[in-house]
């Protein structure tokens, strides 16, 4: 028998004594946005669906066009849940407050639509990371930030979604990491990676190398003794440039992703809500570790919706030697 992410969901549930099947429906919208998504990924080489849209983002990045659809897709399906008070997307420069906010919403919901857009028109992956946090007691409607600038370790949901040779959501609701691919026959995710475990130790290591030369001091080091076998055998470089996809890989086989501060963007460049937590609480959930390169990522508190970090993700056997690395002053959190 199969287990569709529905079926899940509400199984799911069932561990919170006072679950009222709001949550459930909230996570269904997300669902049905990917299932949108991804159908629109899979032609995007045969409709006019491919390249830029002629925009800028706030983070100054040219949009792309399924960007925009994304978002407005996203945007769209959850603003039809009345849990839903407040919405955070990396395209738009201000978080939306939903209009039937009220008393009954409890959620903000933080997300970027399609990352790794800009790989669209030469065929390689990209996926939609979402992070579900919770009302804090007394905020009202009118003040967007008390919803959204909460520490990492404080989401009660986080997910990704990888269109890829197969779409793919991977989600957590602090219960362990599971993975359901799309079973387009059906029109179904349904459950094909029951509680994932990241490897204690992998293979590979994945950064963007041509930026190595204004690394901060001591990450050269560190993946240099991974190339030379310091940690049991000499690892090998994977690097795709799309994040979500670069995680999967290593949530699934092991090893370490390193998105480290540079010379250029010194405060690093992944967003800490919707990119870098999500992928962090996911990282833990499935036994492994996540740092900004200094401590633990998921207890930053941030101060603004589009705020960056550096981030480390990885195995425990990695993690533990970069933690160590840092602790030591061999790795500088500073370029």
């Amino acid at each position: 028998m199969i287990t569709t992410v529905q079926q899940h969901i509400l199984q799911e549930q069932r561990r919170f004594p006072h679950a009222s099947g709001e949550f459930s429906w909230l996570l269904s919208a997300i669902t049905l946005s990917t299932k949108m998504i991804g159908a629109k990924v899979r032609s995007a080489g045969l409709t006019d669906i491919v390249g830029a849209a002629g925009d800028v983002n706030v983070q100054g990045e040219v949009q792309q066009k399924l960007d925009v659809y994304a978002n407005e897709v996203l945007l769209h399906c959850l603003s039809t849940r009345a849990s839903v008070g407040v919405l955070a997307s990396e395209e738009n420069e201000h978080p939306k407050i939903v209009g039937h906010c009220s008393d009954g919403a409890k959620y903000a919901v933080v997300f970027d639509p399609l990352d790794g857009s800009s790989n669209i028109d030469v065929n390689v992956s990209v996926g939609t990371t979402f992070s579900i946090m919770r009302r804090p007691e007394g905020a009202t409607c009118d003040e967007p930030e008390r919803w959204l600038l909460q520490p990492g370790t404080k989401q009660v949901a986080a997910g990704y979604v990888v269109y890829g040779s197969s779409t793919m959501l991977v989600y957590s609701v602090g219960f362990g990491v599971h993975g359901f691919t799309l079973d387009p026959s059906i029109g179904a995710f349904v459950l094909s990676h029951p509680n994932i475990k990241m490897p204690k130790q992998g293979k590979y290591y994945s950064v963007n190398e041509a930026y190595a030369a204004s690394f901060p001091p001591g990450y050269a080091d560190y993946l240099q003794l991974l190339r030379d076998g310091e940690l049991s055998y000499p690892y090998s470089s994977r690097y795709i440039g799309s994040m979500v996809s670069d995680f999967h890989r290593t949530m699934l086989k092991g090893g370490v992703f390193l998105y480290p501060p540079t010379a250029e963007n010194p405060e690093g460049k992944l967003r800490i809500l919707y990119e870098a937590f999500p992928i962090a609480f996911l990282c833990e959930q499935a036994g492994g570790k996540a740092s900004d390169g200094t401590g633990r990522l998921l207890e930053i508190e941030p101060t603004s919706i589009h705020q960056r970090t550096p981030m480390v993700v990885g195995s425990q056997v990695e993690m533990e030697k970069f933690e160590a690395m840092v602790a030591s002053g061999e790795i500088s959190a500073l370029v």
